[in-house]
C-alpha cells in the first residue's frame, strides 16, 4: 500500500492535470519547481548553502570547477526564484552573502526525493 501523503499530492497532482496539454503552463507548482531548480550546477550550490549561509568566494572554493559566470546565474536565478536572499554589507570591499530563504529551505526534501529517485536509476534507464 503506497504512503498515504504520497497517494494524496498524487491524487491532487492528477486532478490538475486533467484534459489535454497542449504546452506546459508557467504557473503550474511543477514547472515553477523546475524552472527554479534549471541548469547544472543548480542543485549544488544549494545542498552547500543548506550548510548555512555562504559569500560567492566560499562558494567558489566549494564548487571548484564551477566557473564565476555559472555561479553568478545560478545566484541570480535562485535569488529570483525567492530560494536566496543576498545580503550586501556596505563597506570596502562590500561583502556579499547568500542564505537561503524559507523557500531555498523548502527545496532540501525536493532535493533528497531526487537524489532517491537517481539513485534507484540505472545508467541504461536515464538514457
Amino acid at each position: 500500500m503506497a504512503h498515504q501523503t504520497v497517494s494524496d499530492a498524487a491524487t491532487e497532482l492528477l486532478d490538475s492535470c486533467q484534459g489535454p496539454v497542449v504546452e506546459p503552463d508557467p504557473s503550474c507548482p511543477v514547472e515553477i519547481t523546475l524552472a527554479a531548480l534549471r541548469g547544472r550546477w543548480t542543485a549544488l550550490v544549494l545542498l552547500e548553502l543548506l550548510h548555512g549561509p555562504r559569500s560567492f568566494s566560499q562558494l567558489a572554493q566549494a564548487l571548484p570547477t564551477l566557473s564565476d559566470k555559472v555561479l553568478t546565474d545560478r545566484l541570480g536565478q535562485l535569488v529570483e526564484a525567492g530560494a536566496l536572499d543576498r545580503h550586501r554589507t556596505p563597506g570596502w570591499p562590500p561583502r556579499v552573502r547568500y542564505v537561503l530563504t524559507d523557500r531555498g529551505r523548502a527545496l532540501a526534501p525536493v532535493l533528497q526525493a531526487l537524489w532517491d529517485w537517481g539513485s534507484n536509476t540505472t545508467p541504461a534507464q536515464a538514457r
